[in-house]
């Protein structure tokens, strides 16, 4: 699906021995900065995402029954946008035409948006908090790849979650007034961490060692569904 994941070239240097492949797996267990991807479609898709997340809330913004819940998401909407807004202009540093890096993933995006769409207003909160959480940090596990400046600057735009107070805020109120919706929210949260899932690992260039590959990507997403897993406590849902 996506193919921006690609392995550093090595020339000139010597191939690791087991101790030193070791020594690194152990070093990077809990991110995956080592496929490295390219920097322009690292950024291409990820600013597509963004958009992609904005677009969602802007939805439920104006699916949103009360004024209040209205603003309250309409800032969640801006924090996505001006991710978006943030990975272009880094990308316009590097001269390079957004909508041309964004291009080659729009498809994917769009069809993984549609996937967990939500079938009303809650289902759409709970999509955007569980796989923009999801994805989010996922992205963050690879950021090291970039040139380190730009990893850094990237890092900060894309920190996951600093908006979720507010969605947790709305689907709490919702429950908590309507109890019976939580098992069917619950249910729906437990399908989306499937999707982000096989849109993360499907992004993740294998190295044609498969029992290498599994080794380096299980403690990465067993960390990533344990933040998962918070997400939903948070809300009183089982993960």
């Amino acid at each position: 699906m996506f193919e921006w994941f690609r392995r550093r070239s090595r020339k000139g240097k010597p191939a690791a021995v087991l101790g030193q492949r070791e020594t690194i797996v152990e070093a990077n267990r809990y991110d995956l900065a080592d496929l490295a991807p390219n920097t322009v479609s690292y950024l291409g898709q990820v600013a597509y995402f963004e958009l992609a997340v904005f677009e969602t809330l802007s939805r439920a913004v104006s699916e949103s029954p009360t004024l209040a819940s209205k603003e309250g998401l309409s800032a969640v909407a801006g924090d996505a946008l001006a991710k978006h807004h943030g990975i272009v202009a880094e990308l316009r540093k590097l001269k390079v035409d957004p909508a041309l890096a964004m291009e080659p993933f729009a498809a994917s995006i769009d069809r993984f948006k549609e996937l967990t769409r939500g079938n009303d207003w809650l289902e759409t909160l709970v999509s955007v908090y569980i796989t923009g959480g999801f994805l989010d940090d996922f992205f963050q596990r690879i950021v090291g790849a970039l040139p380190k400046a730009l990893a850094s600057r990237v890092q900060q735009l894309i920190e996951p979650d600093r908006e979720a107070a507010i969605i947790v805020e709305q689907l709490q109120a919702a429950i908590d007034a309507d109890p019976r919706v939580a098992s069917r929210l619950a249910l729906f949260g437990r399908r989306l961490l499937g999707d982000a899932i096989l849109l993360a690992r499907n992004a993740i260039a294998g190295s044609g060692d498969r029992a290498h590959d599994e080794a380096r990507m299980e403690p990465v997403f067993t960390d990533l569904i344990a933040a998962h897993s918070r997400r939903m406590d948070a809300l009183g849902f089982t993960a």
